[in-house]
Formats: C-alpha cells, sequence, structure tokens
C-alpha cells in the first residue's frame, strides 16, 4: 500500500460532470471523502452531488490549476479529457489513472497496436489514411469491414460499415475524412466485458465478466454473470490483468471483448475504457462494494473492497423517453432504480438505469 491513503475528509478532483462523475462522488460520500466536479456543462449533472463544482473549459489553465490545488488526488470521469488538460492538473496533483492509459485508449490505432503487443487477439486492422489506403486495406481484412475514426469514438459514432469498394468514397465522407483504421468483422457468439480494479499496490481484484447487448451502437443491457464457459471468464480476467499491469494502471479499467464459440472457444479484444464503465453499474446493487466505490478506493490508496456478486443481475438503460416510465419500473420487485438528474430526455441520450435482481445461479 502507499505509504499514506487519503483519509476521510480528503477531496477528490473529477474531470467531467456526467453520470459517472455522479456516481464516483455519490460513492466517495459513502467514504466520507469530499468531491470536487470540472465540466464545461453548467448543468452537470454530477454537479447535484458534488462538494464543490467548477464550471470552465478544458482548455482554461488558470481554472484548471485552481481547481487542482483543491483536491488530493484527480481522476477523470471520461476518458477523451485533453492531454493538455491532463498535464496543467498533473503539475499541481497526482492524476490517477496515469496519462499512459489515456493516451492509449484516446486512439484506436494506439490501443490495437498495444493489445496486440501484449499477445492478446483483436480483429485484424490496418491504419487507413485516405482513399487509396482503404482500398488495400479492404482486400487484406476482407468486407464487410467497419471504418472507425481514430479518435472520438463512442456509443457507436465514428464508425460505419463497408461493404464493397464502391462505398470507399462514402465511408470516408461520413467520417470527415478523419484518420482511421478499417476493421475486420469477426463471428461471435456474445459480445462480453469485464471490469478489473487495480490498486496502488498493485493488488488486483476483478468483477464477474458480463454480457452485453446494444441497440443502435449504445449499451442496452448488461447481464451478470455471461452465459460463458467457466474457461472463457478465466481467460477474461487473464486479459484485463495483463491490460491493467502492462499500463500501469490505477483505479477501474473496463475490457470489451468478443466471445467466439464452437469447437475453440476464445476471446477477442474489442476495447478497452480506462475508468468505470456503463456494463458495470450492475455492481451497485449486485455486489457489496460497486465499481464506483472500488475506484475511489484505489485512487485514495485504500485498500480495495470484495468483488463478488451477491445475486445475479440484468442492468437496463433507460434511454430517451425511457425515463418517462419511473414510476411503473419503481414499483416492480427486486428492481433498483438509478436516475441521472438530466433536464432533458433526448433521444439515444442514458437518463438513467435500472437493475434487476435473481437468487445468485
Amino acid at each position: 500500500m502507499p505509504e499514506r491513503a487519503l483519509p476521510p475528509g480528503s477531496t477528490i478532483g473529477i474531470l467531467g460532470g456526467g453520470q459517472l462523475g455522479r456516481m464516483l462522488a455519490m460513492a466517495a460520500a459513502r467514504l466520507g471523502l469530499k468531491t470536487h466536479i470540472y465540466s464545461d456543462e453548467a448543468d452537470a449533472p454530477a454537479f447535484d452531488v458534488a462538494h464543490t463544482r467548477t464550471v470552465g473549459r478544458y482548455a482554461d489553465q488558470d481554472a484548471l490549476a485552481r481547481f487542482a490545488a483543491s483536491c488530493a488526488v484527480v481522476t477523470c470521469e471520461f476518458e477523451n479529457v485533453p492531454a493538455e488538460t491532463l498535464q496543467a492538473v498533473a503539475r499541481a496533483v497526482p492524476v490517477l489513472p496515469g496519462a499512459k492509459s489515456f493516451a492509449v485508449a484516446q486512439d484506436r490505432l494506439v490501443e490495437k497496436d498495444f493489445v496486440t503487443g501484449l499477445g492478446v487477439s483483436v480483429a485484424p486492422y490496418v491504419k487507413v489514411d485516405g482513399a487509396e489506403d482503404l482500398r488495400r486495406a479492404l482486400a487484406r481484412v476482407r468486407v464487410p469491414a467497419l471504418l472507425k475514426t481514430r479518435r472520438f469514438g463512442y456509443d457507436g459514432k465514428g464508425q460505419i460499415v463497408i461493404r464493397g469498394e464502391d462505398e470507399i468514397a462514402a465511408a470516408l465522407d461520413a467520417i470527415g475524412h478523419a484518420p482511421a483504421l478499417v476493421e475486420g468483422i469477426v463471428p461471435f457468439e456474445r459480445e462480453v466485458s469485464l471490469i478489473v480494479v487495480r490498486g496502488q499496490d498493485g493488488a488486483l481484484q476483478f468483477y464477474d465478466p458480463v454480457e452485453n447487448v446494444h441497440q443502435d451502437g449504445i449499451l442496452a443491457i448488461s447481464r451478470a454473470p455471461a452465459r460463458i464457459a467457466q474457461a472463457l471468464a478465466v481467460e477474461a480476467r487473464t486479459i484485463a490483468g495483463k491490460l491493467a499491469e502492462a499500463l500501469g494502471h490505477v483505479g477501474v479499467l473496463c475490457v470489451e471483448m468478443f466471445a467466439r464459440g464452437g469447437d475453440r472457444p476464445a476471446l477477442i479484444v474489442n476495447e478497452f475504457a480506462p475508468r468505470v464503465h456503463n456494463s458495470g453499474h450492475w455492481t451497485l446493487d449486485a455486489c457489496l462494494v460497486s465499481q464506483f466505490e472500488n475506484h475511489i478506493r484505489a485512487i485514495c490508496g485504500w485498500p480495495l473492497g470484495e468483488t463478488a456478486r451477491h445475486s445475479d443481475a440484468v442492468m437496463t438503460n433507460l434511454i430517451g423517453s425511457d425515463v418517462d416510465n419511473w414510476r411503473e419500473l419503481a414499483a416492480e420487485p427486486d428492481t433498483a432504480v438509478h436516475l441521472y438528474g438530466k433536464a432533458a430526455a433526448r433521444a439515444g441520450r442514458k437518463m438513467g438505469h435500472v437493475t434487476h435482481l435473481y437468487p445468485k445461479s
């Protein structure tokens, strides 16, 4: 363990004020810790539950310096925090996870290279800087394939399916001719993810792998545990631990994977997120210590908490107008309702989630 864990009463800075920042702040409060939220949005939902707030641009060096001076440690609720922002804050206070985790996760090509460098399987991929690159790449990965921007992709954004060479020009137009890669589409039985948390002392704890269902590129449902063989569950933990160790990561890391069936079951890594993750929301209700609390524990130098689930769970996102059914959802038995305090329910916007609990299988 570090020489001195942060004591209750310490202030944790969080860059980003969305629902993940909100749930991190609530977990910190449970441990007697304060939070200071920094966001560029005046109506950030995390502000409702934070001790201190700052509204400022992520390029505002003076505001960032004042924010950092008030905190004992700083973390992030989203992975696309500008590198300059992290550098400015890190000059005054530790930022955990460290810069390497964000630098790798922010660029899909760098991320793929990093994962394959560890001997972990990913879908076939090729760097793309223009039409000729893409034409040659399609011959290697075969169609249908996914063209993805290297940066700023989430919830299905920044990617498009290509089914033939005649779609090359339109696909490049769709992503704004941004630096990209093309990725082969691999057959799989299930999309799974696993949350690992790594402490400052290098200790690792793993939550059970979960099975995810996406709709229009947005996570809709996570089921815990995933319906995969025990050997694959062990492999998922091995992969996640290997990534966390190689990054020197401190805090929660989510690794998203494709599970292939057949005679030779295997896992293929899709991507990872160096932060608490939507597919780990079920841990709030089905585990003694959630992913959010364990992230706070890790960055503050506390012992990591228990990650075993006491119940099976199905987490369902409330997207857009789904939140209008809050009254009916609140009346359902064995169901926990989590609403994020967002004012406007727009299409595709995550407004909350519900978790249904079942006896542990």
